[in-house]
């Protein structure tokens, strides 16, 4: 037997073994556990909305003014939420002000979460403190190597939970660096965007199946109360130097969060996008904008665009600069008409006065119309659903990329040229790779779209239930499967890749969620038991 580090070793016994595996580094380690996605200025959100010139100044300056000299209050008050409901320019304003603060050397940290069309690694608090440490650590040599020797000393700090990290990778490291630096040349503020889109870190318990229950799934509301609380913590510390800026809609959790804080006067006075700040007069500046280059680019002449039709758009927008975007993209749009016809179409659409009380009105009528140019517009919002992983979310949380566009195709598509009939009238909603695109993803322009589609009342004969988009995905999943789907000649190593990821995310599922006896018995998609509605759908008729 070869020398080890147990030979001659006796009366000990080995529980479990965990190896902990480092890059080379500490900091490399720490690198490796971040999402390079989330930063203000990362290539994945290049094409992220970010305020037109001379609109929002308002609301910049208030933040700004803050992020510098605070609100004079006694005890300093470190946390500022910003929020205000879908489609009001909640990310615009931060990633503005994330680049302003970046060229003026304020800026020390940022992570802007994003649920649908990102990175695994945005959608997840796992990677949140590993992400701001890491920043922090590119500030100061000297908290960079504090920041090292923490993680040295508790390298399995990324498994605890979040309090226990960021004391150890941030407030440890600023105490011992702070007390022996000049604060006055250090950035000021942590900027947080999107913190309603943080999707919850399921924790797969393989064993549950064998006790005979299956593994609780944990709520997003309960990871995003986790990332308040450590913030809080942090704010609370006088070591910690930074003013936090946190932007979200207002979800129950979140509000009733701030809510709590503020009665305890630990947070700043709360900025809510509402009427106070104009949205009319920038969503009208931004309209004349766009309608010039749409008017300059295509020779339309000085009358483009007619009079009293920038009032008439903000009217409809109700404070809502999404409206005001989705209406630029769809009359940008070259594929299916010209400028003049797409503007009629648009201001020939009418708000359903089926929910009188709907403050997405006119927005919602303007998403119907552009789905309805579809071919087949059910079978559209069906492939949106997928793309945006509403079915695969929940089954493919252990990918770690989001799937290529190509990929997606592969495996939807029931003849060859499929995506562009269906989704060829959509670009106005979403970004379509080309065909021969083979790496770039789909990516939708905004959240409030599957708002939109996530309610019957709002969305109409458009509504697709959970249940039939299940038996969509594995509909396909089974043709291909039998190799019936329709893939691109040569590429059956993409295929048998992107079916190996969705049989090993099934089967993790059915490990964590195993079906019951009943299950086996009577399949029943009466029951309420979502083992039972998935088996009812990939069953033979027989054994149904």
């Amino acid at each position: 037997m070869a020398e080890g580090i147990f030979n001659g070793a006796h009366d000990f016994h080995i529980d479990r073994l965990n190896i902990i595996k480092t890059l080379g580094s500490p900091l490399k380690d720490l690198e490796s556990r971040i999402a390079p996605g989330a930063l203000h200025d990362s290539a994945e959100r290049s094409d992220a909305p970010k305020c037109h010139p001379e609109t929002r100044i308002a609301v910049q300056d208030e933040v700004h003014s803050w992020i510098v000299h605070g609100d004079g209050h006694p005890q300093p008050r470190k946390i500022k939420w910003i929020t205000g409901p879908a489609g009001t320019g909640k990310t615009a304003v931060m990633g503005s002000l994330a680049e302003r603060c970046h060229e003026e050397d304020l800026l020390a940290a940022s992570f802007f979460f994003a649920s649908w069309s990102a990175s695994t690694n945005r959608r997840r608090k796992t990677f949140f403190v590993p992400t701001l440490a890491y920043q922090l650590a590119l500030l100061n040599e000297e908290l960079k190597t504090a920041i090292s020797d923490a993680i040295e000393r508790s390298p399995v700090v990324f498994e605890k939970n979040l309090r226990v990290q960021i004391e150890t990778l941030v407030l440890e490291p600023l105490r011992e660096v702070v007390a022996r630096s000049d604060l006055s040349s250090w950035p000021k503020v942590i900027m947080i965007d999107g913190l309603d889109e943080c999707e919850a870190e399921q924790y797969h318990d393989a064993d549950a199946g064998l006790r005979g229950k299956p593994a609780q799934e944990r709520s997003k509301e309960k990871d995003q109360l986790e990332i308040l609380q450590a913030l809080h913590d942090a704010s609370k510390e006088p070591a910690f130097p930074f003013r936090v800026v946190i932007a979200s809609r207002p979800e129950r959790v979140i509000r009733q969060f701030f809510q709590l804080v503020e009665s305890h006067g630990s947070l700043a006075s709360i900025l809510v996008l509402d009427e106070k700040y104009n949205p009319d007069a920038d969503i009208a500046l931004f309209l004349e904008a766009k309608f010039a280059e749409v008017g300059w680019g295509r020779n339309l002449g000085p009358l483009w665009p007619p009079a009293g039709v920038i009032g008439r758009l903000v009217e409809r927008a109700s404070g809502q600069f999404i409206y005001a975007a989705t209406v630029v993209r769809f009359v940008s749009d070259s594929r299916i008409g010209n400028p003049h016809a797409l503007l009629d179409l648009v201001l020939k659409v009418e708000a359903s006065r089926s929910l009188p009380t709907n403050p997405f009105a006119h927005l919602d009528a303007l998403y119907a119309h552009i789905l309805q140019s579809s071919p087949d517009p059910v079978h559209s919002v069906k492939w949106m659903w997928i793309i945006n992983g509403s079915v695969g979310r929940s089954i493919d949380s252990d990918l770690d990329k989001t799937p290529s566009a190509f990929s997606l195709n592969q495996f939807l598509q029931s003849f060859h040229g499929e995506p562009e009939h269906l989704l060829g009238d959509l670009h106005s909603l979403m970004k379509v790779p080309p065909p021969d695109d083979i790496q770039t993803p789909y990516n939708f322009y905004h959240k409030s779209l599957f708002d939109f589609l996530s309610h019957p009342d709002r969305s109409g004969t458009l509504y697709v239930n959970l249940e039939a988009r299940e038996a969509f995905f594995w509909l396909r999943y089974f043709d291909m499967l039998s190799k019936k789907g329709v893939v691109a000649r040569g590429f059956d190593e993409t295929r048998d890749k992107l079916l190996s990821d969705l049989y090993f995310s099934f089967n993790l599922r059915f490990l964590i969620n195993p079906p019951m006896a009943h299950c086996f018995e009577l399949p029943d998609s009466s029951v309420d038991c979502p083992r039972c509605r998935m088996l009812t759908i990939f069953l033979p008729s027989s054994v149904k």
